[in-house]
C-alpha cells in the first residue's frame, strides 16, 4: 500500500496528522487553562443564597449543617462538596454524591436546599462547544 503512495499523498497525510496532532494539543492547553476560572461554590434554601465559597481555597474540610422542615450537612473539601447526611425520606441529595466541576449541581428538594458550583467556564461543554 505504501509502496504506490505518490509524494504529494504523503505530504497531504503528514499534514493531516500534524493537523490532529495540534488540535489535541490545543484542546489540552484550553481544557487546562479552563479549569483556572475557580469553582465557587453556592448553597441555596428557598432560593436565597445562604453561602457562598471558594472551592479551590480551602485548606481543610468544612461541614455546614442547614435546617428547615427537614435537616442537612454538606461537607466541603478542597475543590469538591457534598451533601453529606439528610433526614429527608428519598435521600436524593446525598446520593448525587460529590460535584467538582463547574455547572454541576445537587439539591434536596424536601428542604428546599440547593448546591451549585459556578464559575466563568460553565457555559462550555463537549456539546455546546
Amino acid at each position: 500500500m505504501f509502496n504506490k503512495m505518490k509524494k504529494g499523498d504523503l505530504v497531504v497525510g503528514s499534514i493531516v496528522l500534524l493537523l490532529i496532532i495540534i488540535s489535541f494539543a490545543g484542546v489540552k492547553i484550553y481544557n487546562s487553562l479552563g479549569s483556572g476560572n475557580g469553582k465557587i461554590a453556592v448553597i441555596r434554601q428557598n432560593n436565597i443564597i445562604i453561602k457562598t465559597i471558594d472551592l479551590d481555597k480551602l485548606k481543610e474540610s468544612q461541614e455546614i449543617k442547614i435546617d428547615g422542615d427537614f435537616h442537612n450537612t454538606i461537607l466541603l473539601e478542597n475543590g469538591r462538596i457534598r451533601f453529606e447526611d439528610a433526614d429527608c425520606p428519598d435521600l436524593v441529595c446525598v446520593k448525587t454524591g460529590w460535584l467538582d466541576k463547574n455547572g454541576q449541581m445537587a439539591v434536596c428538594l424536601p428542604n428546599k436546599v440547593s448546591v451549585k458550583i459556578e464559575g466563568s467556564d460553565e457555559g462550555l461543554d463537549g456539546v455546546a462547544f
